[in-house]
């Protein structure tokens, strides 16, 4: 049984189970997004350390970095975010590009605390604090930013509410009157109370 068609869902306002669905399916989405850009990222460095960039290994990491920063940036535009997708290109690439480099100061920034403000020095804390605190902080940094700047329908864009109509008494109701001549959408030409 999935989360998606569990009995909690069954007893949830139908717009709180299709909320929860589709945050779950989008966060979803993004891990696997983020998940084939770590793959990619890992490979093609790999692959450049290998082959021409046996040597420069600062260099292959800046090429496999970028290339898996337009895979990520491809697979949530198409996927992740693909109802989203309000922006200019070139306005939306260059904020994908800030929300990364937010990301990457955050997990830098656990490891600068970690090795240089707290004292851990081993190879093993430098791992801990950017491997994994490092990556899980990065990765939430941008997703927030991706979900709220990047791909954020612009507010030219957004659909407004729809605004209930009082049902209409006879006919047309934002033109008739009932029988005592009042009308039922204003107020003050309501009758007033008598009483006995």
């Amino acid at each position: 049984m999935t989360i998606l068609k569990s009995p909690l869902m069954r007893i949830l306002p139908d717009g709180a189970a299709a909320s929860i669905r589709s945050s779950l399916t989008r966060t979803g989405s993004f891990a696997l997004v983020g998940l084939i850009a770590f793959v990619v990222d890992v490979g093609v460095y790999n692959l450049l350390r290998l082959t021409l960039l046996d040597d420069k290994p600062i260099g292959a990491k800046v090429i496999s970095v970028v290339v898996a920063t337009v895979v990520a940036w491809m697979g949530n535009r198409l996927l992740t975010f693909r109802d989203a997708r309000t922006r200019p290109l070139l306005q939306e690439a260059g904020l994908f590009a800030a929300a990364n480099l937010l990301g990457l100061g955050a997990s830098a920034l656990c490891l600068v605390v970690s090795h240089y403000v707290l004292g851990f020095t081993s190879a093993l804390a430098d791992n801990i604090s950017g491997n994994v605190i490092g990556l899980a902080l990065g990765t939430v940094v941008r997703y927030v930013a991706y979900r709220h700047v990047v791909f954020r329908p612009s507010s030219t864009t957004r659909p407004t509410p729809a605004v209930a109509q009082p049902p209409s008494i006879e006919g047309d109701a934002s033109s008739a009157s009932n029988a005592t001549g009042t009308s039922p959408h204003n107020p003050s030409l309501l009758p007033s109370k008598v009483s006995a």
